[in-house]
């Protein structure tokens, strides 16, 4: 394999251009998808596959690098967005940035990317089976072109998302991992294309980052922190972003926020890049959440590895394109921005930790935890979604935990044994909610619980490298502490007050608790506010310091601080003592010293606030010293009585307070009660000191005496605290402080601390509200940036991989279908080659089975059959018969009512063209000639309707012609070729019809001169406009121009005058009212419909002279047999639908259905194919099935239900009768015979016999004069309307045309299956007349008439007894071997309204004479008039050219086109086929083809094809080319060369309309080949005496496809040879044979007969089947070398040995007038005296004696 891809790249690295001209990028790309993408069974490529595949794509980037045009940029960038695998995604990635970076073109490359639309490359970031390699590829490919001054800043902005932002793009990443390279990738691309940092979009990265492992979120974090660090205007941008506070604090999870992303609230709409499917929709849950809606949001972007320099692109760039695709660092030129840190480590931050407060969190206590059991707990809300109200609670108040919990656990705390629900003590002139627990007073008591379900994982343990003395954990808590507290401090801008600052700070808090509560995060959440409020007081220490003494503009802030400060610490704080950190105690304690808070003046500036911060103060302090067993509560104590001591001067509400607070020891429940412990004793003596100074110092001793008269001496006494400890137990003592203490306490804090309390209640609800207004700004930003990226990116990017695929996928499946038909050709040329008479001949042939063939003749029969190549026995159809079913058939198949009634209307116009489309016939758009251009006049979708198939294809319309182009997937094999494609010459169209299909007026039917015609369904709105084009175009050879309907088609036509008089056969009649009225072979539901015409079919003999024999075809079948018509007429009469859907019926079948046509003709493919699809699979029941001709009858007879007339196979086509290829079609019940061959009347002896005699039944004297009765049932007046109500015709309404519009019905399904079921039903014909339709003549009537109109010259073949032969001498003396009238030519111009009658003497002399059939001055005789060239030497006209030796001039050697311009000539010493001009007798053409002499010559009835023969043992057909109107001689180019004989062609005969070529040969043998494909069909061998093959000496095919021939068989000695003669039918069934006395040297058929001439000269006219003399030969005594018939049939011409010209006609002669006729004659003017009026009868009594 590698040898071999070596070789290659060698051959095309000579060759690239060409290579690239030959094959493009998009071949390769294509090639590389179809083979090179994965293994047939999904698998990875072999290592083989993968060489070749890069070998590829390095030859894609060979080709691209010189001069990539648009189309090819194009290809591989729809290409990267439309294949699935990652390998070569990278791969086409790595060949658009080598273009980028190295094409001298990248200027041109870039300007075609950015106007494909590169930033559809997003979209390959949102499929979750790449990796980094691809995401990594993406942005380095949008970097280059954003790094490039080449491009405009606006085609920057719209790649950089500046519309939406990449917020969209990060809501569409939901299912893709997000890694570190990911992150950088993004994150580089915000920074370093930008002259500053955007920070929305920066915080979409932080965004996506949530979703990233700890390790990632921390990278982001140091990268972050390096931007903001000493940039205070990079500060108040992010602080300026709504929503940072949710944004940066999410990172502080200890695991990546996509692991809760089930449990959290958002939209739930996942993104979708399937291109089959539809844009998914964009949701919004409305609860109300302040977090993103993190599992709605696909990630986006791709991992990078740490840049390279820019400088080394640009050197690596000026190095060349010498290294391969993968040979760069694939992180090349990202900027500085994008580092962790200054030195790219990580590891220094703490370098930077001073000048910006930068706070650690390794002093505060590991094991803390955090409030309320909220990491490890969760508690789901009662109320639902839109009940979540804001009800402001107390800050003071427990936790949710402890409320709900009360009573499971003991609790210490003052307030903590209250029941839930229950007001605190300050709180009793309001109620808590009842409904809603509190968490804390920082929000957590107003956001609801429901989003955050579910609990969290351990973290997963992360080492830190960038500093090995703390854990990643807590250098990520430090950085992003650092983060929020420099956003949330230094950030806050004054916009809006200092009200809106602290509501955004309060969001912080917020925030934390909230995400505190749902998940766990690398610090508890108070323990980072704890440091958040250190950080805070710290930094309002230095900023007092900097403030140079002026402090008053801080007091309003400071306040806010100490507020939250105490309500933190008495909410948070109350179950965790380690929040009463040490640096808080000092912060608080130096700030109120630096505020000289302790000691303020009333009336001074900012005294109020000093009072309130004092009293705070005082409050923390006294929380300090109740932390017991801490150091910092010996400070608080130490600190307050020095306070007490020197500067506080206390009342007595103050005292109260302090004593309940402080004295916890001494009252009850305290110190006393716990028995000896050295921590409450320790406790107890610090708190003496101060009881001893409020006591002494604060409190009024009169009073104090009064309450406590017992008190032990305060003030000195050395033993105070032992007589205070004892003092605590008495009676007084605990008195006073239930009576005193206590009330004075809680009044105090009530006072003082109570509107402290509704502050902060209000300000945690305003910061709600602010953070619930910010999260539906932030919902509805991403909502937008989600829309506008579908609709900008994600839409088109769908499109555009919908669209490649489909070009993919179209040319796979063209491709594909290629190889079908070609694998289809092979076969057909295999079985041509293996043929019986092929050159790979089997040596046993093979069993031949055989179908019918679609080909007709003029009369519209098919009788024809051909291989069936795809032949199935059916064995399991035969096998699942259910020959005991009784099931009806399908074609009674109910209709739904409602379906039915939604279809129905109440009438319906004729079926012809509007106005708007006869535009186009008054138009009158000429056709143009052959010499000009073919333009294209239109091309319309259209559906091709045939029996086994309905093929979706394309009409297109020309100038010229009509194509047809299959466009089925799989193209199957036709007798036209593989599929069903088409192309006509639009001058061959001879009939057009306007046509129903599916009971809809869609449809049209073109009928061609060969007889092949083609039912073509359109869109209703289109079909009448393709009709009027057609007609437009004017085709020289249509009929019935105009947009008649039926009705009036019928009556232009002329048929049925025709048919009164008897100028047409009852048969042709019937088929031409099938025809016009719509029925057609090519639908089974509109099959022509024929009469049953005999009834007895039990009776040994058939007498047609006897009218019993014979059906009454004045009643329709059902009620023939009378005793069913009142039972027919009651049904009618008593049948009533309810709805008035369904009209009154006298029969629920029909007379012709699909079902109908498939009984009958079972035996025959393709019709027992369908009739097994219509059957689900299986044959009918035996029974039921088509077996006996007279059982048919009977069962009409029997039963008025079935009502079905014959098809006109029954007066044709014996072959049906026969089970030729031998199917199952199971046994009788009754009898148990096995259904085989139909069984025939007694008085038929074969089917042949039988078809003969029924036609001949149709065609008798009592048929014809009843069949217009026949008519009237079906075509005519009493199809509908009350005459057919008297007639008892009546079938169901929606068979009748116009009586459903199923366009009306909107389900289509329902439709569909409407379709199907009326189908079934049958369909009545288009009503062709209205009034009773006229009788035919007797045919004595007829004669009588003819005789008096004389208009028309006698039928020679009806007076065989009255033949009268003329003569006329042409060239005396010289043989005449060719006498012929052309039988499509245009009037002569010598005599009008004459014909050319053409002679050609055995000398090649040429005459074509003025001939007249018939004239009233001469009656029933003809007009001769005779070519006066031909009698002189200076004008006669010759064959040009030599005769081979041993070829004598003769019949079959010549041929005369149809319209008697050219005369085609063999024989030639030169091997070639001549055409001559006869006007001039000038050679105009020339082909030399045989490899030997032309032999023998042939010319269709329609003159089409000619067929030649010769001695080199083939045969080839040609095409006569058409001028206009006229023929031109013939193409160069043949349309089949047929082989298989062994010796020489004597003779060919050719029928298009049957698809046929017959050729006769000295081997005995004739074979028959197609016309359009060259198929070998069959061949023939003629009886004979000896077992010597006889050579076929003459040929010649009748228009039903009768084959005559005559054979010879050699004697022993001159003279003695041995004469047969033979016809066959068209399917090769030898019909009869007779031996000759005489040789037959020319050989004419007629329609019923065989005219004979022989070498003894003798005229015989013969039956055509039966081979019986039909009258006695005619003596002409001299050897006959030419016979033929005139196109009337009124004629006989023959050419006789010694030149003259004999015509024998029918009658009795007469005296006529002899005259001269004066005429222009070629030209001229001279007066012809040479004109025979047939007075010279031919005596060859003197001939002979001359």
């Amino acid at each position: 394999m590698s040898s071999h891809v070596q070789y290659l790249s060698s051959v095309i690295k000579d060759r690239k251009q060409r290579m690239r001209k030959k094959y493009g990028v998009q071949y390769i790309l294509d090639t590389i998808r179809t083979h090179y993408s994965v293994e047939k069974d999904g698998s990875p490529l072999s290592d083989e596959k993968q060489t070749v595949q890069i070998s590829l794509f390095s030859l894609l980037r060979d080709f691209l690098l010189k001069c990539p045009t648009p189309e090819e940029l194009h290809s591989i960038l729809a290409y990267t967005l439309s294949i699935g695998e990652e390998q070569q995604v990278v791969s086409a990635l790595d060949v658009v940035y080598s273009l980028l970076r190295s094409s001298p073109l990248r200027e041109q490359v870039q300007a075609v990317l950015l106007e494909w639309g590169v930033e559809q490359l997003y979209c390959l970031l949102l499929k979750p089976s790449f990796g980094d390699e691809v995401r990594e590829r993406v942005f380095r490919v949008l970097y280059k072109i954003l790094k490039s001054e080449r491009v405009s800043e606006r085609a920057k902005q719209r790649v950089k998302l500046k519309d939406f932002g990449y917020l969209g793009l990060v809501c569409f990443l939901g299912d893709v991992p997000v890694t570190m390279t990911t992150v950088r990738c993004l994150y580089e691309q915000v920074l370093a294309t930008d002259a500053t940092p955007n920070f929305r979009d920066l915080l979409a990265v932080v965004h996506l980052s949530h979703r990233a492992e700890l390790t990632v979120r921390l990278d982001v974090c140091r990268k972050l922190f390096y931007l903001i660090y000493d940039n205070e205007d990079y500060v108040r941008q992010l602080a300026r972003q709504p929503g940072w506070q949710d944004v940066l604090t999410k990172l502080y999870m200890k695991e990546s926020y996509e692991s809760r992303g089930p449990s959290l609230a958002g939209s739930s709409t996942h993104s979708s890049l399937d291109p089959s499917s539809s844009r998914p929709p964009l949701r919004r849950d409305h609860s109300m959440v302040i977090e993103d809606s993190q599992d709605t949001h696909t990630d986006v972007f791709l991992p990078y590895t740490s840049p390279d320099e820019e400088e080394e692109e640009e050197e690596e760039e000026e190095e060349g394109d010498g290294e391969g695709l993968g040979g760069r660092n694939i992180s090349e030129g990202f900027s500085d921005l994008s580092r962790s840190s200054p030195n790219s480590s990580g590891g220094t931050l703490k370098d930077f930790a001073d000048s910006v407060q930068f706070k650690s969190f390794d002093s505060v206590e590991q094991g803390s935890r955090s409030s309320s059991l909220s990491n490890t707990m969760d508690i789901p809300s009662t109320r639902p979604q839109e009940e979540a109200l804001y009800h402001p609670l107390s800050p003071f108040g427990t936790s949710p935990f402890e409320l709900e919990l009360v009573g499971m656990r003991g609790e210490t705390g003052t307030w903590n044994h209250n029941q839930a629900g229950t007001p605190s003590p300050l709180e009793h002139s309001r109620s808590f909610p009842s409904l809603r627990p509190r968490k804390s007073s920082s929000l957590s008591n107003v956001l609801d619980d429901t989003n955050y379900g579910t609990d969290p994982r351990a973290a997963d343990t992360i080492s830190n490298t960038s500093n090995p003395q703390q854990t990643p954990e807590e250098e990520l808590c430090n950085l992003l502490t650092n983060i929020v507290f420099s956003v949330l401090w230094c950030g806050s801008g004054s916009e809006g007050g200092e009200d809106a600052v602290w509501r955004e700070r309060g969001q912080v808090f917020s925030v934390l608790t909230k995400l505190g509560s749902s998940c766990q995060l690398v610090r508890p959440p108070d323990d980072i506010k704890c440091s958040l409020l250190e950080m805070m007081l710290e930094s309002s220490l230095s900023d007092l310091r900097d403030s140079q003494g002026v402090s008053l503009p801080y007091f309003p802030s400071l306040l806010r601080l100490l507020r939250l400060l105490q309500d933190f610490l008495f909410s948070e704080g109350t179950d965790n003592q380690a929040l009463w950190s040490e640096k808080i105690f000092e912060g608080v304690v130096n700030l109120l010293d630096r505020l000289q808070a302790w000691h303020s003046t009333p009336g001074t500036p900012g005294a109020l606030e000093l009072r309130e911060m004092a009293q705070i103060g005082l409050r923390i302090i006294t929380g300090y010293i109740q932390q017991q067993d801490s150091q910092v509560s010996v400070m608080a104590c130490v600190k307050l009585h020095s306070l007490l001591q020197t500067v506080l001067s206390l009342g007595w509400d103050e005292v109260c307070f302090l004593l309940g607070r402080l004295g916890a020891p001494l009252w009850p429940g305290g110190v006393m009660e716990a028995g000896p412990n050295r921590g409450h004793t320790e406790t107890f003596s610090q708190l003496v000191p101060i009881v001893r100074t409020l006591l002494d110092q604060h409190a009024d001793p009169v009073t104090l005496h009064g309450l406590l008269p017992s008190l032990p001496v305060t003030n000195g006494s050395p033993t105070f605290a032992q007589d205070l400890q004892s003092y605590s137990h008495t009676v007084e003592w605990l008195d006073f402080y239930q009576r005193h203490v206590q009330p004075t306490m809680e009044q105090y804090e009530l006072d003082q601390f109570g509107k402290s309390h509704d502050l902060m209640s209000n300000f945690w609800n305003s910061c709600f509200d602010d953070l619930m207004s910010t999260a539906l700004r932030r919902d509805k930003e991403r909502t937008y940036s989600k829309d506008k990226f579908q609709e900008v990116i994600v839409d088109p990017y769908l499109r555009r991989v919908r669209s490649e695929n489909s070009r993919y996928h179209s040319g796979q499946k063209q491709s594909s279908g290629q190889q079908g038909v070609v694998w289809r050709h092979w076969k057909s040329l295999r079985r041509l080659l293996t043929s019986e008479r092929g050159a790979w001949a089997h040596r046993v042939p093979l069993e031949v089975k055989w179908k019918l063939s679609s080909a007709e003749t003029y009369s519209k029969m098919r009788l024809k059959l051909v291989p069936n190549y795809q032949y199935d026995t059916h064995q399991e159809a035969s096998a699942s018969r259910d020959n005991m079913g009784a099931d009806s058939p399908r074609s009674s198949e109910p209709l739904p009512l409602a379906v039915a009634k939604e279809a129905k209307v109440s009438d319906m116009e004729d079926d012809q063209l509007g106005e708007e489309d006869i535009v186009f016939l008054d138009n009158k758009v000429e056709g143009e000639d052959d010499s000009q251009k073919e333009k294209l006049v239109l091309s319309e979708d259209c559906e091709l309707i045939t029996i086994v198939a309905v093929v979706p294809g394309r009409l297109e319309v020309t100038t010229h012609h009509l194509y047809f182009y299959d466009a089925s997937s799989e193209k199957e094999e036709t007798e036209e070729g593989i599929g069903f494609d088409f192309k006509r010459p639009l001058s061959q169209l001879r009939e057009v019809h306007l046509r129903r299909y599916n009971l809809r007026r869609s449809a049209v039917e073109l009928f061609f001169i060969d007889q092949s015609h083609y039912f073509i369904n359109f869109k209703k709105k289109v079909r009448n406009m393709v009709y009027s084009r057609i007609l437009g175009l004017r085709p020289p050879n249509l009929f019935y121009f105009g947009s008649r309907s039926p009705q009036e088609l019928l009556k232009a036509s002329g048929l049925t005058q025709r048919w009164v008089c008897r100028e047409i056969s009852n048969f042709e009649y019937l088929m031409q009212l099938n025809t016009i009225s719509g029925r057609t072979y090519n639908d089974l539901s509109q099959y022509p419909v024929f009469p049953w015409v005999l009834s007895d079919y039990t009776s040994p003999d058939l007498d047609l002279e006897n009218p019993a024999v014979f059906r009454d075809l004045s009643k329709p079948m059902g009620v023939v047999n009378p005793r069913h018509a009142q039972n027919v007429r009651e049904k009618y009469e008593s049948f009533e639908d309810s709805t008035g859907t369904i009209d009154k019926f006298h029969y629920g079948t029909h007379y012709s259905n699909a079902a109908g046509v498939m009984h009958y003709m079972i035996r025959m493919e393709p019709f027992t194919t369908l009739h097994i699809q219509l059957q689900s699979g299986r044959f009918d029941c035996a029974d039921r099935q088509f077996h006996s001709v007279a059982a048919a009858w009977q069962a009409r007879m029997e039963s008025p239900a079935d009502v079905k007339e014959l098809i006109p196979e029954f007066f044709y086509f014996p072959e049906f009768l026969q089970n030729i290829n031998g199917f199952d079609l199971g046994s009788l019940q009754m009898t148990h015979n096995n259904v085989a061959d139909v069984l025939l009347p007694q008085w038929a002896s074969s089917r042949e016999d039988f078809i003969r005699k029924h036609r001949k039944a149709l065609e008798c004297e009592h048929v014809s004069s009843h069949l217009h009765e026949w008519i009237d049932l079906i075509f005519g007046c009493k199809q509908r309307g009350e005459e057919a109500v008297e007639a008892l015709n009546v079938f169901y309404y929606c068979t009748y045309e116009g009586a459903v519009d199923l366009d009306a019905i909107a389900n289509e399904t329902e439709r569909k299956a409407l379709e199907g079921i009326i189908s079934n039903f049958g369909q009545t014909p288009c009503q062709l007349l209205k009034e009773p339709h006229p009788p035919r003549m007797s045919s004595e009537n007829a004669s009588r008439r003819q005789a008096r109109m004389d208009t028309l010259p006698p039928n020679l073949f009806e007076q065989l007894d009255k033949l009268r032969p003329f003569k006329e001498v042409v060239c005396d003396g010289r043989p005449l071997v060719q006498a012929v009238v052309p039988r499509n030519q245009t009037r002569s111009f010598i005599i009008q309204g004459s014909d050319v009658l053409v002679t050609v003497s055995s000398n090649g002399l040429i005459g074509t004479h003025s001939w007249l059939p018939y004239d009233k001055n001469i009656a029933n005789y003809f007009t001769f008039t005779k070519d006066p060239t031909v009698a002189n030497p200076k004008t006669q006209r010759f064959l040009s050219g030599l005769f081979a030796p041993g070829v004598d001039l003769r019949t079959q050697v010549l041929v005369v086109s149809n319209d008697g311009r050219l005369l085609f000539s063999g024989g030639h010493w030169d091997c070639s086929l001549r055409v001559t001009q006869l006007g001039k007798g000038k050679l105009v053409g020339r082909i030399c083809r045989h490899i030997d002499v032309v032999t023998c010559l042939a010319l269709d009835l329609c003159g089409i094809y000619l067929i030649s023969g010769s001695r080199d043992t083939s045969c080839i057909v040609w095409q006569v080319l058409q001028q206009g109107e006229f023929s031109s001689g013939l193409s160069p180019r043949p349309v089949q060369v047929l082989c298989g004989h062994d010796q020489e062609v004597t003779c060919v005969a050719i029928s298009t309309e049957l698809d046929m070529a017959v050729s006769g040969s000295k081997d005995g043998t004739l074979i028959i080949h197609s016309v359009r494909r060259g198929q070998f069909l069959r061949t023939l061998r003629p009886p004979g005496e000896s077992c010597l093959p006889a050579q076929v000496t003459e040929l010649q095919v009748g228009m039903e496809g009768h084959i005559v021939v005559q054979t010879a068989l050699e004697g022993r000695t001159a003279g003695k040879e041995k004469y047969s003669l033979h016809v066959y039918s068209v399917n090769g069934c030898l019909l009869s044979s007779v031996s000759l006395e005489e040789e037959v040297t020319a050989l004419y058929l007629v329609p019923e007969y065989i005219i004979l001439g022989t070498q003894q000269g003798n005229l015989h006219i013969r039956h055509l089947c039966s081979l019986a003399l039909a009258v006695s030969p005619l003596p002409l005594k001299v050897a006959v070398r030419s016979v033929s018939v005139t196109r009337e049939s009124s004629h006989i011409l023959v050419g006789l040995q010694d030149g003259k010209l004999i015509v024998v006609g029918a009658g009795k002669p007469e005296e006529v007038r002899s005259g001269q006729f004066s005429r222009r004659l070629w030209g001229s003017t001279r007066r012809i005296s040479q004109v025979s009026s047939g007075e010279t009868e031919y005596n060859p009594t003197e001939t002979s004696g001359k």
